[in-house]
């Protein structure tokens, strides 16, 4: 990583023993992809009144003016676009480098930037960020330099996070300032205006939604799968990086939610382990503890709700509901439909649909019974509830208290088995709650986002009801 970049320098402040910062989760994506990535990111600017401020990194001018046009009609959606890029023939001229809300920052070659992609897109309802640098010869190895443009590597990772990216700004900006000290200034004044319009309740970016956030991830996946299908030849390698992107952007979704949950931040680890562990129990192969701990980990995309349907608070999808009459627009289902735009994914939304019925019949969406309820489905919203309510107990217990917690967690569902629960599992969720206050550790870890491809297996498409096609096409009001 070239040093002094601003790739580099945010991944410095994020290592170990930096404060509270976590460490970033970096892979490599190959030009195809984030082109993709980029449009799909850069088109939710088009589609909604965000009136984000956007800095992009080009490397050369001429990559800035394959994508001037687009970049006009951003300009206009858009207080400022900064496009920072070494000095081509033709870089300035282009009529969007004339519009008053675009600047240039020519850099110069040997400054590292020089070698980064970047997007970064800031607004108080939108934040979104793809941070990459282009790896050197000595990266390829004894391969060389790909001979195929699409087939070009960078090394960084991409985001929604609000944090990360209003850091990323600033790093961004004190760059700029070494070039053009007004536009700094100009930049600073855009920053901080845009930071506290963040600190609102009513800022999306914190609120992520199903006609919000997930049409961008609808669009992400729909980009990458069409780039898929208009590659001239089958090249495997990339072929997988975009598959891969596809659930990462699942994937960041589920964390997002999981950093704006602050009495439950680790909710999808949590509860990937404990399904795991569940499954283990009850002697599930191992194709289907696989996907069991991924369903884990993106359970929370149910919370993805519409818009004019967003959950008051303190309202969980993990409470009983009161009518089993609740048509399909109960908040469950906007965000599993967001799921089914990956096809490879259709096993997991399944399973996060079925995942609110009750073992006596009164859950939703389906009221299906016994064991009708796909079992991964069963031990997902038994082992969801008991993480949820082990939380709340964690919020006015002491941490040394933990024993006491996990019982009377333990204890709330056992109340509801044979009524909301399979009460087989609960004598299973009993065994492991016993081993858990003897010693037992489960590892708690988010996995490796941007390496995502190794959660997908040869079972993600099997369907777990008969009348799944059905509830593929179904709409909501």
């Amino acid at each position: 990583m070239l040093e002094g970049s601003i790739l580099q320098k945010l991944k410095a402040s994020h290592e170990l023993g930096q404060g509270d910062k976590r460490p970033l989760n970096f892979g490599v994506y190959y030009k195809n992809t984030l082109v993709a990535l980029c449009h799909a990111l850069e088109d939710a600017i088009l589609e909604a009144d965000y009136s984000p401020l956007v800095i992009t990194a080009f490397q050369r001018g001429k990559w800035y003016l394959q994508e001037a046009d687009r970049y006009r009609s951003i300009a206009e959606r858009s207080p400022q676009v900064v496009i920072m890029a070494s000095d081509d023939a033709g870089f300035a001229e282009h009529p969007t480098s004339q519009k008053e809300t675009v600047a240039l920052v020519a850099l110069e070659d040997a400054d590292p930037v020089a070698q980064e992609w970047h997007l970064i897109i800031l607004s108080p309802d939108y934040t979104a960020m793809v941070l990459c640098q282009e790896l050197t010869e000595a990266d390829y190895g004894s391969a060389g330099f790909p001979q195929e443009d699409l087939e070009r590597k960078f090394y960084g990772f991409w985001t929604f996070e609000p944090g990360l990216v209003l850091e990323t700004v600033d790093l961004a900006i004190a760059h700029i300032g070494e070039y053009n000290p007004e536009l700094h200034q100009q930049l600073t004044t855009h920053r901080e205006a845009i930071a506290a319009r963040i600190q609102q309740d009513d800022a999306l970016c914190h609120q992520p939604t199903a006609d919000h956030l997930g049409r961008t991830v609808s669009r992400v996946v729909d980009y990458l799968q069409e780039n898929q299908q208009d590659l001239n030849h089958r090249i495997e390698p990339l072929d997988n990086n975009l598959t891969s992107n596809e659930l990462q952007a699942f994937l960041r979704v589920a964390q997002l939610i999981d950093q704006t949950d602050l009495s439950n931040p680790m909710a999808a680890a949590e509860v990937a382990s404990l399904a795991e562990a569940m499954g283990q129990l009850v002697d599930l192969p191992s194709w289907q503890l696989h996907r069991l701990r991924l369903a884990g980990l993106l359970h929370r995309i149910a919370l993805l709700d519409k818009a004019e349907n967003r959950l008051t608070a303190g309202t969980s999808i993990y409470q009983q509901v009161e009518s089993p009459d609740m048509p399909l627009s109960c908040p469950l289902v906007p965000g599993v439909q967001v799921l089914r735009k990956m096809g490879r994914l259709r096993a997991i939304a399944t399973i996060l649909t079925h995942h609110t019925e009750a073992w006596d019949g009164s859950g939703q969406p389906a009221g299906l019974s016994g064991d009708e309820i796909p079992v991964e489905a069963r031990i997902l919203g038994l082992v969801a509830c008991f993480q949820q309510r082990v939380a709340a107990y964690r919020a006015t217990l002491p941490e040394e208290a933990i024993e006491t917690l996990l019982t009377q967690a333990l204890a709330d569902c056992r109340a509801e088995a044979s009524d909301r629960w399979d009460p087989k599992l609960i004598d299973v969720l009993t065994l492991l709650v016993k081993g858990l206050q003897q010693g037992m550790s489960l590892p708690i870890a988010m996995p490796k986002i941007a390496a995502g491809l190794w959660m997908l297996d040869s079972h993600s498409e099997e369907e777990l009801l008969r009348y799944e096609e059905s509830m593929v096409d179904l709409t909501l009001s």
